[in-house]
C-alpha cells in the first residue's frame, strides 16, 4: 500500500478549497474523480491535503465546478505548483522531525505569526549563542557537527523576516524570559540587544507581559498563530509537547487562542514600554558580564 506524506500547509488549503468549490457545485466525489480518472479515495486525499494535485487534474476539477474566476484560479493553481515544492529545510531531512518540518512549511508560507513565549526567546530571534546554549541543553547527546547544523536551520529560518515582503510577526514574551538566564550574562546582553534592534512595529511588534500581571491567559503555555491570506483564508494554530507538536485548524479552538493572544497582548505593556523593560535587564546582565 503507497505511503502518503503528511499534508502540507499548501496542500491543506488547496485541498479544503477543492472540497469547498465541489460542494457548493454539488458534485460528488465520485463525479470528481471520473473526471480525473482517479477514484473516491484520491479526491479524498486531495482533499485532506495528503496527495498532491496535477495541473491538468486542477484544470480539470476546476471546470466541473464551473469555478470562473481567473484570480482564484490562478492561486489554486500557483498552490498545486508550490505544493510539490520542497523547501530548503530538505537538505536537513536527516536531523530534523517531520512534526519539525512541517513547523518550517508552515512558518514560511505565513503572511503574519503570532507567538507567545513563556521561557524562551523564539527561535526567530535568538542569536547564535543563544540558540546553541538551548540546543546544548535540549539534546546532550548532540554531536558538535548536528549543533553545528540546528544552528544553520535557526539562521535560515530567520530569513523570512528579511524578505523584501515579511509576514507580520508579533511576539508576546513572558517578562520571565527576559530574566531567564540562558548561556551566561554576555550572552543574554548579545539576545536582548538583538531584541533591541529588531524591534520595528508594526511589521515586526515585540511586547513583554510583566511579571506583575500575576496569572494571564498564557499561563498553560508557549503557542503560535500562523494566518494566510485570501483568497483561502486559514488559521493554523500550532502547541509544542515534549515529543512533538500539534497543529490546530478546526474554527473553535483557533478562535480560543486567538482571544487568549488578544488577551496576553492587552496585558502586555506596549512596545516602547517593553523595549524600556529589556533595556534595564540587559543592564542587570551587562553589570554582571
Amino acid at each position: 500500500m503507497p505511503s502518503h506524506p503528511r499534508p502540507t500547509v499548501r496542500r491543506r488549503r488547496l485541498g479544503a478549497e477543492l472540497k469547498r468549490l465541489r460542494e457548493k457545485a454539488g458534485v460528488s466525489m465520485e463525479d470528481a474523480a471520473e473526471r480525473i480518472g482517479g477514484d473516491k479515495p484520491k479526491i479524498s486525499r486531495q482533499e485532506n491535503g495528503r496527495q498532491g494535485v496535477s495541473k491538468l487534474e486542477i484544470e480539470a476539477l476546476l471546470e466541473l465546478y464551473r469555478v470562473s474566476d481567473d484570480r482564484l484560479r490562478t492561486a489554486l493553481t500557483t498552490l498545486a505548483r508550490e505544493g510539490r515544492r520542497k523547501g530548503w529545510w530538505a537538505q536537513y531531512s536527516d536531523i530534523l522531525p517531520a512534526g519539525f518540518q512541517e513547523r518550517l512549511s508552515i512558518e514560511s508560507d505565513a503572511a503574519r505569526i503570532l507567538t507567545f513565549q513563556s521561557m524562551l526567546v523564539p527561535g526567530l530571534l535568538q542569536t547564535a549563542e543563544y540558540a546553541t546554549e538551548v540546543i546544548r541543553a535540549a539534546g546532550k547527546s548532540q554531536t558538535e557537527e548536528q549543533i553545528k547544523s540546528y544552528i544553520e536551520v535557526r539562521a535560515s529560518r530567520q530569513e523570512i523576516l528579511a524578505r523584501p515582503n515579511p509576514p507580520q510577526y508579533v511576539c508576546l514574551l513572558d517578562e520571565a524570559v527576559l530574566r531567564r538566564e540562558v548561556g551566561g550574562p554576555a550572552v543574554m546582553v548579545r539576545q536582548l540587544d538583538k531584541i533591541l534592534e529588531v524591534n520595528n512595529p508594526p511589521r515586526l511588534t515585540i511586547q513583554v507581559v510583566p511579571l506583575s500581571q500575576g496569572w494571564h491567559a498564557g499561563a498553560d503555555g508557549a503557542f503560535n498563530i500562523y494566518s494566510y491570506p485570501d483568497p483561502m483564508d486559514l488559521d493554523v494554530v500550532n502547541l509544542d509537547y515534549l515529543d512533538g507538536a500539534l497543529y490546530l485548524e478546526e474554527d473553535l479552538p483557533v478562535e480560543r487562542y486567538q482571544l487568549a493572544f488578544d488577551e496576553l497582548r492587552a496585558a502586555a505593556l506596549a512596545s516602547r514600554h517593553s523595549m524600556k523593560l529589556v533595556s534595564s535587564v540587559r543592564q542587570g546582565f551587562a553589570d554582571r558580564a
